[in-house]
């Protein structure tokens, strides 16, 4: 458990790194003329989050969608900047990406793989199986798909909410031309703000969709959340 909970935190403490501080520190600190300059400074900055993004695909062994629209996000803030766009473009790109994300979440009900349950019910850390049959058993199967298309609204809203802000933020704080200084500072600024001003308002959005998940399956199953992680039994079996 102790090692499991500190490959989280270093999970947590790399993606910072790789995709926020060490690309801010360039952006803002060393895309100067006199330091890499602002073209170089970019492909730089941008080849962190993209080297850590493609590690950690080949790292889990397999393709995860998210990850491959964060590379690509990644890739057309560089193409913006090296082809020296209209700075608008980098506000409809940083809301696009969540409110794809979103839409994706939204219209993924009406089909045979809703998205909600890989966001909210992952199988590596929750038995969906378990889950399932134990609301099957109380003949809650119905209950149990509204909640989730409830939750799905949740969860597509928290994208959506995140592509309004990305679009505001960058409006705001992205207006030099591309491939000057500014530019780069600009958007090391605007990577800077994102987790506070973007990335925790998402988070509350999300953690109440978890929250009321859980709390509506307590109510369809009669037991107890802790019941269908992972491991639990197994834990059980120990405490005896």
């Amino acid at each position: 458990m102790a090692q499991q909970k500190t490959a989280k935190q270093g999970g947590f403490f790399s993606n910072m790194l790789f995709n926020i501080l060490i690309p801010v520190v360039i952006l803002m600190k060393f895309s100067g003329p006199d330091d890499l300059g602002p073209a170089l400074g970019v492909v730089i900055a941008l080849a962190f989050p993209i080297g850590y993004g493609l590690w950690d695909l080949q790292r889990r062994g397999k393709v995860n969608g998210f990850s491959i629209l964060g590379i690509i996000s990644v890739l057309l803030t560089g193409g913006i900047s090296l082809f020296e766009l209209d700075p608008q473009y980098i506000a409809i790109k940083e809301a696009a990406v969540p409110g794809v994300i979103g839409l994706a979440v939204f219209i993924s009900q009406y089909t045979r793989f809703p998205l909600v349950k890989k966001l909210l019910m992952n199988d590596q850390i929750m038995d969906v199986d378990k889950v399932y049959s134990a609301v099957k058993k109380r003949d809650n199967i119905k209950a149990f798909e509204r909640v989730l298309k409830q939750a799905t609204w949740l969860v597509a809203g928290a994208f959506f909410l995140s592509a309004i802000l990305n679009y505001i933020l960058a409006r705001m704080i992205v207006v030099s031309p591309a491939g000057t200084t500014a530019f780069n500072e600009e958007l090391g600024r605007m990577t800077a703000l994102s987790f506070p001003v973007i990335a925790l308002p998402t988070m509350l959005v999300m953690m109440v969709a978890i929250f009321y998940l859980f709390y509506k399956l307590n109510k369809l199953t009669g037991q107890s959340i802790e019941n269908f992680l992972h491991g639990q039994d197994e834990k059980v079996k120990d405490d005896k």
